[in-house]
């Protein structure tokens, strides 16, 4: 290995996945997936392949399409884990599994209660049972941050007899601040030497993951674990973006490291999960904030127009951000410019998908003066990943009256049979989905609601995301929808939702059937 280089291990499809509303289909996954491998990432995480059917499913069909980058599956240090894991990841090029257990004093005695010995004995025994599957095998001290220095090389020592060939030691909680990680690894660095790679997993409690990441690195750490957009669990992982443009930037403070990231593919990967999650990146996010190479200031203005690095230490470009739009889209543009455009976008369709895609846009372009780029990005997501379309919205009509009962008239095709239907409701969504529920004869129960406009102006496209609960035994089903009129996005949403559910329910019956 190039000692020079820092691997990139993402996680947004695993850790980034347990964010709080940013669940994803297996389409959606792949999109994902099919981005991280452009972006040159080491290791994508493709997920917890013991956790869910759906996981286990979404990792083995990842495992079939990326060619250049290594997958992986997390699993408990528990054999059903790790062989759920290593059957995941078996059509994979190059495979990984990374297993763990709880390291520090309170994990070891309140959650696992078990002796720091018999933590050895399950994590030597899941590491010999994991290479089994493949030779490249992580294991991770959960709660590193929080444990004892002399247990840590033990258990560290025992599974690289075992056979690990990377150690990953997690800040799970976000308490370590970065001089307290870097000196943590330093120490670990010089016990390990050459017997394997460290890792680090940082996480963002206080605001320092991307921080504590380099301190790592700055210490002897060869692999960063974090996510697009700092996705995950509570406040999120190390920005996977923030880390590889520091390494990047200030190369010569790092002393030359760097890492194998195409960083041109960044903010296309930024856009890509925003638009999947419906979490999308604050303004002021460093890198791929909507305002992170924007000037307002009449100051910076006229340095930057002088030369740019008065203001700027990166540049747009790197990332994948231009602002050279020669081809301006409208209701006008032809077939050609459209491909031309969404290609330059970093999207490759099919001729369907391109089809599609197209029809879309020109409804779109006769009801908008202005396309943005942000609106071709939400018609092509909206089109790449939906599931197919058990049910179709073909027309709705609503009536909001102010002094009387709100209602909707909703007509939906199903298995080539269109069926309209009207209710009433506590106001007008609750009107639409009512009778969507009535239509599909399928009750949902509305857990989350949430409605962004897509770009600016009062003929912006609304983005509505929605999840909703059909059935206690299964989790809640997420849906997206778009269109410029609100009512029309949440009707598209709340179908969205009820298609995952139903095409979910049909596979499940094929299965108990033995057809798939």
């Amino acid at each position: 290995m190039n000692n020079n280089i820092v691997k990139i291990f993402d996680t947004t499809l695993r850790d980034g996945e347990q964010s709080p509303g940013a669940s994803m289909n297996m389409e959606e996954k792949i999109q994902i997936a099919i981005q991280l491998q452009k972006l040159n990432v080491d290791i994508i995480e493709a997920g917890f392949a013991a956790a869910s059917p759906g996981d286990f499913e979404a990792i083995e069909n990842i495992s079939k399409v990326i060619e250049t980058s290594t997958v992986c599956s997390l699993a408990r240090a528990l054999g059903r884990d790790i062989k759920a894991a290593g059957d995941a990841i078996a059509f994979a090029k190059h495979k990984r599994i990374h297993t763990f257990i709880a390291t520090s004093p309170i994990h070891m005695q309140y959650k696992l209660q078990m002796a720091p010995e018999q933590v050895i004995k399950k994590a030597v025994e899941a590491v010999s049972y994991a290479k089994t599957f493949t030779d490249d095998v992580e294991f991770s001290c959960e709660d590193a941050g929080r444990s004892e220095l002399p247990f840590l090389k033990e258990i560290l020592d025992a599974v690289i007899e075992a056979g690990a060939t990377t150690l990953n030691i997690p800040d799970t909680v976000g308490y370590r601040m970065p001089e307290e990680m870097g000196a943590l690894i330093k120490e670990l660095h010089a016990f390990v030497k050459n017997r394997a790679i460290l890792s680090v997993h940082c996480h963002n409690d206080l605001g320092l993951a991307v921080a504590n990441s380099l301190a790592c690195v700055q210490n002897g750490a060869r692999q960063i674990e974090c996510t697009i957009n700092g996705l995950g669990e509570r406040a999120g992982n190390a920005a996977m973006e923030e880390i590889v443009m520091t390494l990047k930037t200030r190369h010569d403070f790092f002393n030359g490291l760097d890492t194998n990231i195409n960083t041109k593919e960044i903010y296309p990967a930024s856009r890509l999960v925003a638009n999947i999650t419906g979490i999308v990146p604050q303004p002021n996010k460093a890198i791929v904030g909507k305002n992170a190479f924007a000037h307002e200031s009449g100051i910076h203005q006229d340095g930057v127009l002088k030369h740019q690095e008065t203001y700027e230490i990166m540049k747009a470009e790197d990332i994948g951000l231009t602002n050279a739009n020669t081809i301006v889209l409208g209701k006008l543009s032809g077939r050609h410019a459209f491909k031309d455009k969404i290609q330059s976008l970093g999207y490759q369709l099919s001729e369907e998908e391109l089809n599609q895609s197209f029809e879309r846009f020109k409804l779109l372009a006769d009801k908008k003066k202005e396309i943005f780029d942000d609106d071709l990005r939400a018609i092509i997501t909206d089109e790449i990943v939906k599931i197919p379309q058990l049910y179709t919205l073909k027309n709705l009509q609503i009536n909001d009256c102010m002094n009387g009962m709100p209602s909707a008239a909703v007509c939906i095709e199903y298995k080539e049979m269109q069926t309209t239907d009207a209710g009433i409701g506590n106001g007008t969504m609750d009107a639409i989905f009512k009778t969507i529920d009535r239509i599909s004869m399928i009750k949902g129960e509305l857990k989350d609601y949430k409605v962004t406009a897509v770009t600016k102006g009062k003929d912006a496209l609304a983005k509505v995301t929605v999840k909703v609960t059909f059935d206690e035994a299964l989790p809640s089903f997420t849906g997206h929808g778009l269109s410029i009129d609100t009512m029309v996005a949440s009707a598209k949403a709340y179908i969205s939702a009820l298609n995952a559910y139903s095409f979910q329910k049909e596979s499940m019956h094929k299965r108990d059937r033995g057809g798939i």
